[in-house]
């Protein structure tokens, strides 16, 4: 039976005291969040954290908050009460799709929106949606807060551009562009408990008269080293009418931009094939809320 070697273990009262002390124990410190990815490294073999930083006692960092301009999200916020809010559900309901598709619901009670970000799987379901919502990561450190767009977060698998002793703190979603709908689906081997073999967000916001698009989003997940847009399927939503045609060529488009690997869950070719289905069945669903958002507005 392994054994955990001894760490450290810190229960910090405020966002500075937290930074302080992960400037101060230096690499091997983690910040710890819901802690579920924590277990599964662990469980494999991963080497244990020289000290573990719980986040839980900071006030603050667990709430939805409706602010000038769109949403504050705490980064402690648990990816249930992303599922369920009913602010996220009505204003950001792609938001709301990928959250519920996450892992089972004892996954989705205890994983947070920062760990899961901060964990930079290319799997995540939370990071398309995001993207395609235009989030962006607010994080503090010794040298002050900063700010990323999400979709510029990811360093590569497994890291982001955070330095040492940077936490996030929340995330802020901009309200959604007029007559805008977004849509999320992804394909697991099994519902529930299987990370993303692909996922697709795909968000549109119609001119007057639902024939175009004034803004394009297409936010892909499994398909390459990062959670990533796919700005071809966008240049191609963008340069005419969303015909049904226009429709399966933007979705082509990203199947080709997708950068996939081969493993023992699924092949390269499969993923891409899968993401033209998902781009082009999300496209389509977005496009008709969108329209059909636009008329319940104008009536």
């Amino acid at each position: 039976m392994r054994r955990l070697k001894p760490f450290s273990y810190f229960s910090p009262r405020s966002v500075a005291e937290a930074v302080q002390i992960l400037e101060r124990e230096g690499p091997g410190a983690l910040p710890l969040a819901g802690g579920t990815d924590l277990l599964v490294r662990q469980k494999r073999g991963d080497p244990p954290p020289k000290a573990l930083i719980n986040l839980k006692q900071i006030s603050g960092l667990a709430e939805i908050e409706k602010q000038p301009g769109g949403v504050r999200i705490g980064a402690l916020t648990s990816i249930s009460a992303l599922e369920h809010s009913a602010l996220i559900r009505n204003d950001y309901h792609v938001l709301a799709q990928a959250a519920g598709l996450l892992g089972s619901p004892s996954i989705r009670n205890l994983g947070t929106i920062g760990g899961n970000i901060g964990r930079a799987s290319p799997a995540s379901d939370v990071a398309p949606a995001l993207i395609a919502l235009k989030a962006r990561v607010i994080a503090q450190g010794p040298q002050g807060i900063k700010e990323f767009e999400v979709e510029r977060f990811f360093r590569g698998p497994g890291t982001t551009f955070l330095l040492p002793g940077e936490v996030i703190t929340h995330f802020f979603v901009p309200e959604p562009a007029a007559r805008m709908a977004a849509v999320y689906e992804r394909l697991g081997r099994r519902a529930g408990m299987d990370c993303a073999l692909v996922g697709v967000a795909a968000a549109l916001a119609l001119v007057p008269g639902d024939s175009e698009a004034t803004e394009v989003r297409v936010a892909l997940a499994a398909v390459g080293p990062v959670p990533m847009r796919s700005k071809k399927a966008e240049e191609v939503l963008l340069s005419g009418s969303l015909t049904a045609e226009r429709l399966k060529e933007a979705a082509r488009a990203a199947a080709e931009e997708c950068m996939p690997i081969s493993d023992m869950r699924a092949s390269a070719g499969y993923r891409k094939d899968m993401v033209r289905v998902l781009a082009l069945r999300t496209l389509e669903a977005a496009l008709s809320l969108a329209r059909r958002n636009g008329h319940e507005h104008v009536d």
